[in-house]
């Protein structure tokens, strides 16, 4: 169980601050399928692949003071910013856990978009599929993000991109 918390606090270790928890969750679903070892499991949701486990998990980092959230009222929605803590630092020190160096993913996929890693994410999760079959998923569940066949293309190039680079 602590292996697992460890590494996602390894990933603030390594990105510093994550703004927002929808990118949170699809920093980790990326590194996850980039075989970063993540041990949470998703379905798919409204906003692409998401994990109970993860936000559970990271309500626990919080209560354990391990990782700080900070909550913003942006008028019309609140956004979260997480970051590890001093205590959390201290913690992963004392322990000498095997941390995940994927500290060049984490910092690429922390520079990207919230919605840019909503598409990665859904098209990995689909990438089962042929491109056209995952095109008219994300044409149809995505409807609202205006998603268009160039941003289909470069989602799927930074994928390939993300691949080149772990080998």
């Amino acid at each position: 169980m602590l292996k697992d918390h460890a590494n996602v606090m390894a990933l603030f270790l390594q990105a510093g601050e994550v703004i927002g928890r929808k990118k949170l969750q699809k920093i980790i679903y990326i590194a996850k399928k980039m075989d970063v070892p993540f041990s949470e499991r998703f379905k798919f949701h409204m906003f692409g692949p998401y994990s109970e486990e993860l936000s559970l998990r990271m309500e626990e980092l919080c209560n354990l003071g391990f990782v700080e959230e900070q909550k913003e009222d942006k008028g019309n929605y609140y956004q979260y910013r997480y970051a590890l803590s001093e205590e959390g630092k201290r913690f992963l020190n004392l322990y000498q856990f095997e941390i995940p160096q994927s500290e060049a993913l984490i910092n690429e996929l922390n520079g990207q978009s919230s919605r840019f890693l909503e598409l990665v994410s859904t098209l990995l999760y689909f990438e089962d599929l042929t491109k056209d079959e995952v095109k008219e998923k994300v044409f149809t569940l995505k409807r609202k993000q205006n998603y268009s066949e160039e941003d289909i293309d470069l989602a799927y190039a930074f994928i390939e991109t993300l691949r080149d680079t772990k080998q």
